[in-house]
């Protein structure tokens, strides 16, 4: 079965060649991208896909639930990376409506290991749990949580100590909470956008998993 892939992969890279001759050596040439996208381990839409980025353009981490843990040595490492080396401008959370992860936290039912990583969706739940309950569609309860957690990040990442050397250090950087449908493809902007240590506080100090200029949709699909 995985003969298969080797397959494509040549029949990819050929067919690459053939209508673009500069494709890979642009690609191998390619500066340091201006963006990190943090994203959801879904594989519906690649994020350069999403933006019509060619690869290269983006520098990605991908997650279960799109997360921006604070104490994942691996996220950190990234953000750092990116931060320090690649000196990106902007840092995008893409959700996504539908997102299994979050179905998975506000099922309630056990999953082992994977019940620990989404532990931050899952206190995201309860915090918001009467709002949430008083959404009778089940779709419609999972696309707001899905949305919640998106800007649950953008606030993590406005208090992360990365972000705030980055910013002390004069460097042009701006969060941003995106999301997207797989039934359109179309980004949506969710109005939660951070660029300097001022709008980080003024969001960090807003009630937690809100933000203080935007009430999250309910109705998205």
């Amino acid at each position: 079965m995985t003969q298969a892939l080797f397959r494509r992969n040549l029949a990819w890279a050929a067919a690459r060649a053939r209508d673009d001759r500069d494709f890979f050596p642009d690609l191998a040439a390619q500066e340091a991208p201006d963006y990190l996208w943090i994203g959801c381990a879904d594989s519906h839409l690649p994020a350069h896909d999403l933006t019509g980025l060619a690869p290269g353009e983006l520098f990605v981490h991908r997650n279960l639930a799109n997360l921006a843990p604070a104490q994942d040595a691996n996220f950190l490492s990234v953000l750092q990376y990116a931060l320090e080396i690649l000196k990106v401008r902007h840092v995008i959370v893409c959700g996504h409506y539908g997102c299994g992860g979050v179905r998975t936290a506000l099922s309630g039912e056990r999953h082992g290991l994977v019940d620990h990583w989404l532990q931050p969706v899952r206190s995201l739940f309860w915090r918001h749990a009467g709002e949430l309950d008083a959404i009778l569609d089940v779709e419609t309860r999972v696309n707001h949580l899905c949305e919640r957690n998106v800007v649950e990040q953008v606030i993590s990442l406005a208090g992360n100590p990365l972000v705030h050397d980055a910013w002390r250090r004069g460097q042009p950087l701006t969060v941003h909470g995106w999301i997207y449908s797989v039934h359109d493809g179309l980004l949506r902007d969710l109005e939660t956008t951070v660029g300097d240590l001022h709008q980080a506080r003024a969001l960090i100090g807003a009630p937690a998993g809100a933000d203080p200029r935007r009430k999250p949709a309910r109705t998205r699909s």
